[in-house]
């Protein structure tokens, strides 16, 4: 199968595998784990921080991230199909009290008057005061979009004149750094924590990390704890963090590459289903709006003939490419998918 379901689904290499093998481990729980503690330093530096944690989900590195920011009963604003508010279960509001508000955006892209135009810092004791804003970079569910950094700098300014501080969600900033050529240390420097994920594009089995100074995490290791996720030798899963760095950045280009030519050639059938000028990076969405079946069925037309997407609304078909899919499997998805939307629109 040609799993293009997410760039999740990627598998360890034969020589990530072996540099987990190798690893030396301790208690991570204790601060003993020598490779994890190494990685945390190296990510910190890249961004710009002071410090850093590893924990085993990007939700977890958000979740932890947001309630150094904010107080039960205070509001986070993020965009409307943000992961944050609309793929972690309300687990700010479940663990930590946190209160959302959302604008929306086409695509997601950031334009700071947005979020500054609900911004409700110190509302007073009769209304829900807004403490911090949330970004996220690359936005999954708008199709992979790069935040513009012009955008991001104006509302850290605009923000921090309010009082308010700010969260990135860099789940596939990795992927906004080669696709756009804004450094790491750029993207840092205009937040107050961020996470990061290593299990996407860059292909380590499990991981991600949150950022921000020596307080926060400080605080953030106890919560880790105290959410049962302490974890003990993982010094192989940080070592695959290592690899990744090592090796599965720069080849991120690929994926976009193969990701605007499955956009291309869908557009080439069905024009108004997606625009390869607005494939960014590695995730296409095609809009089915109007086509005479649902994108689910036409899911089901794929897995038939070997290939694997996810729908992610009645008429939103998603496919994300990444390192364990090749060149020839997109020429493949290429002389499949196209026929099967354009046929959908002709039942």
């Amino acid at each position: 199968m040609i799993d293009l379901r997410s760039d999740t689904v990627t598998k360890p290499s034969a020589e990530m595998r072996a540099a987990m093998a190798s690893a030396e481990v301790g208690d991570d729980v204790y601060g003993d784990d020598p490779t994890a503690n190494s990685l945390e330093e190296r990510v910190a530096a890249l961004f710009g921080f002071e410090a850093a944690l590893f924990t085993p989900t990007g939700s977890l590195a958000n979740q932890l991230a947001i309630r150094q920011l904010v107080k039960p009963g205070e509001e986070l604003i993020t965009e409307t199909f943000s992961h944050i508010v609309r793929a972690e279960l309300g687990a700010g509001a479940a663990f930590s009290g946190i209160t959302t508000r959302t604008w929306e955006a086409p695509l997601g892209a950031l334009k700071s008057a947005d979020p500054l135009r609900i911004a409700r810092p110190d509302s007073g004791p009769y209304q829900v005061s807004t403490t911090a804003i949330a970004v996220e970079n690359t936005h999954n569910f708008g199709g992979g979009t790069v935040q513009p950094i012009d955008e991001i700098k104006a509302l850290r300014a605009a923000s921090l004149k309010m009082g308010l501080t700010m969260h990135l969600d860099g789940a596939r900033i990795w992927n906004a750094h080669i696709a756009s050529g804004v450094s790491f240390l750029e993207y840092g420097r205009h937040f107050d924590t961020v996470s990061v994920c290593l299990s996407k594009g860059l292909g380590a089995p499990v991981g991600s990390i949150m950022l921000a100074n020596k307080a926060r995490v400080a605080s953030a290791r106890i919560w880790r704890k105290r959410y049962g996720a302490g974890m003990r030798q993982i010094g192989m899963l940080a070592a695959a963090g290592h690899f990744a760095l090592d090796h599965n950045i720069k080849r991120l280009a690929i994926d976009h590459n193969h990701a605007r030519s499955l956009a291309s050639a869908v557009h080439a059938v069905a024009p108004r289903v997606v625009d390869p000028a607005l494939v960014e990076t590695n995730i296409v969405i095609l809009d089915l709006a109007g086509c005479a079946i649902s994108a689910a069925e036409i899911n089901v037309e794929l897995k038939n003939a070997g290939i694997l997407a996810s729908t992610v609304g009645p008429t939103i078909l998603r496919l994300v490419t990444h390192l364990d899919v090749s060149s020839d499997e997109i020429a493949k998805v290429n002389s499949v998918l196209p026929e099967l939307v354009e046929r959908a629109f002709k039942a």
